[in-house]
């Protein structure tokens, strides 16, 4: 066992930077359905709520996903996944399963997670907190 931990250690950070991109990639799609019907067409009325709700999707997982001012814009998507799910989902039905809202719970923890561990290998925000001539690995 002892092997497989000493595997999975040396792939904590760049396991982590992985899920910090993927989810900031993900996000990113959802806004560009809002206000461009890109995959695929927005199924719901644009208001001004959900055309917010679709700009801080679309910049905010192109941030996260880039590892750029990653605390706060994460911070920020989560927060705003937490108003979507309370205003869309939570009310309905205390069960995400039932409520629909598992996709806006899972993106609001998945952000917080990353406001709180900050962007890790892999970002900008890394690169330009490193010393003057020293490299990242």
């Amino acid at each position: 066992m002892s092997y497989l931990n000493r595997l999975l250690d040396s792939l904590t950070n760049p396991s982590y930077a992985l899920f910090r991109m993927v989810l900031g990639f993900l996000f990113m799609w959802h806004g560009t359905q809002k206000l461009f019907n890109i995959p695929v067409e927005f199924p719901y009325e644009l208001n001004t709520l959900s055309q917010t709700a679709g700009i801080i999707e679309l910049v905010g997982g192109a941030l996260v996903l880039l590892g750029c001012m990653t605390r706060p814009v994460a911070f920020i998507c989560s927060g705003t996944m937490a108003v979507a799910y309370w205003m869309v989902h939570g009310l309905n039905n205390f069960f995400p399963m039932i409520n629909g809202g598992e996709l806006a719970a899972l993106y609001c923890f998945g952000f917080l997670s990353i406001a709180a561990n900050g962007p890790g290998i892999w970002s900008i925000d890394n690169y330009f907190q490193q010393p003057i001539g020293k490299e990242n690995s």
